[in-house]
């Protein structure tokens, strides 16, 4: 029998701890999803899949978005009992609410620049505000009309897209850099939803009402390039404004589009069906398509491209999909109406 020196064994002890503690300072991501319908967001830790706070946050969180380095989270509250809504800094790690911000009303999916800079909130006064982070202030309105909806920023933090609902029927690019100037319009085949667009910033892809599938515009261009439709079937369609379709099953829309991180595919929500298309043109071939358990609602990715959530907004779920097997590998419970959601990194 060998006997070890208590040095020796408080020696291993200590390298233990060393060793887990490296462990422990990698990065780890986090899901937030917000519920439209309630006052908190849902935050999981996607090492275990594991629910680790319920923020209470206010009446009806909708937007969500954070810069990339996750230094704050903005969220946005609709707050329809009032004729303002509001603008929310929060602190990733203690979780406080750090600042509110006054804003229009009914403000939904906010983007914010990859430094956190800037700010933009679509508003239901046909306004997006623009707000300075730093100083905490509205710098100006860009008025579009129809019903702001939906917002993009570029991967170089250059420019914002505007994808208001309504008879607008086109996305407004905005020159931040040059003073919240808008530099021009890109005409889509109907009232535009859930925008995408690629890390070098070439192509845009937008979900329309009225279509089972995607419209892809080249940015140069300023025109549409493709019409995608998908394969799978929502039965018939009859348009009723911004409801979406009404079906033999309800309503349905397309209302959830994202890119992978990765640049390989582009996946499109349209109901209960997720479908998966290669970021290829000038066809963009369809790969999969899945059903889910409910109608989903909105989607991201983790950074490394392994996971995707979709928010199942009636189900108050959301789904956990596998990006390399295509499939369906868990639920997370969420809370009432769950719609947008962003993953962020911290150490």
């Amino acid at each position: 029998m060998v006997r070890r020196s208590p040095y020796a064994v408080i020696g291993f002890i200590l390298i233990l701890c060393f060793v887990v503690g490296i462990e422990r300072t990698t990065a780890v991501p986090y899901l937030w999803q917000t519920n439209s319908a309630g006052n908190d967001v849902h935050i999981y830790e996607l090492e275990t899949f594991l629910l680790v706070k319920q923020l209470v946050v206010g009446p009806e969180p909708h937007g969500i978005a954070a810069p990339d380095d996750a230094h704050v989270v903005y969220i946005s509250l609709e707050n329809n009992a009032s004729q303002q809504g509001e603008l929310l800094w929060v602190d990733p790690k203690s979780y406080a609410i750090r600042h509110r911000l006054a804003v229009g009303p009914e403000p939904h999916a906010i983007a914010t620049t990859p430094n956190g800079r800037w700010v933009y909130v679509p508003c239901r006064d046909g306004s997006y505000w623009v707000i300075d982070a730093q100083s905490k202030t509205v710098t100006t309105r860009i008025y579009t009309g129809g019903r702001p909806h939906n917002t993009v920023a570029s991967r170089d933090g250059r420019y914002m897209y505007l994808s208001p609902m309504g008879t607008p029927k086109q996305v407004t690019i905005v020159d931040i850099e040059a003073g919240h100037r808008v530099v021009g319009h890109i005409p889509f085949g109907g009232s535009v939803r859930p925008p995408a667009l690629t890390a070098d910033q070439s192509l845009f892809f937008q979900h329309v009402d009225g279509l089972n599938g995607f419209q892809v515009a080249d940015i140069a261009q300023r025109s549409v390039i493709a019409t995608i439709a998908h394969s799978t079937k929502l039965g018939r369609f009859i348009p009723i404004k911004r409801l979406g379709w009404l079906t033999p099953q309800g309503f349905k829309r397309c209302h959830g589009l994202a890119i992978r991180p990765d640049q390989r595919e582009i996946w499109s929500v349209c109901a209960e069906y997720l479908t998966i298309h290669a970021l290829r043109p000038p066809d963009f071939p369809e790969q999969r398509a899945l059903q889910l358990a409910g109608k989903g609602y909105w989607l991201t990715f983790t950074p490394d491209s392994r996971y995707a959530f979709v928010a199942l907004r009636r189900r108050q779920q959301v789904a956990v999909v596998d990006t390399e097997t295509k499939a369906v590998v868990r639920h997370l419970d969420a809370g009432q109406s769950p719609k947008r959601n962003l993953v962020i990194t911290l150490p």
